[in-house]
């Protein structure tokens, strides 16, 4: 690739906007998911005795369907950036593409 072609490429405001959503969403979904991890490593470190709290039978403890739903969670997460990312995004670069080759 050509430095002037790049440039193009990054002076156009559809790739400006592509960068920008992007990266918005990447944020969000990692501060959601650092927040959710870490509030469970604290509550760990600092209050044992809650995620060890017998439930139903005295089979399992609380902290099994926890950590459960915080792997369902990052899986949900990275299921909506999949999402964006073959929706919006896919159609932000299509238009990139078409610009720049007409």
């Amino acid at each position: 690739m050509s430095p002037d072609f790049a440039k193009k490429i990054k002076q156009n405001p559809n790739f400006e906007a592509l960068v920008s959503k992007r990266t918005s969403l990447v944020c969000k979904l990692s501060i959601i998911m650092f927040v959710i991890y870490y509030t469970f490593i604290l509550l760990i470190a600092f209050s044992p005795q809650t995620l060890g709290t017998p439930i139903g039978n005295n089979v399992t403890t609380l902290g099994i369907p926890i950590g459960v739903g915080i792997i369902v969670i990052a899986f949900a997460l990275t299921g909506i950036y999949v999402h964006r990312a073959n929706t919006e995004f896919d159609v932000l670069t299509k238009v990139i593409k078409k610009e720049l080759e007409g």
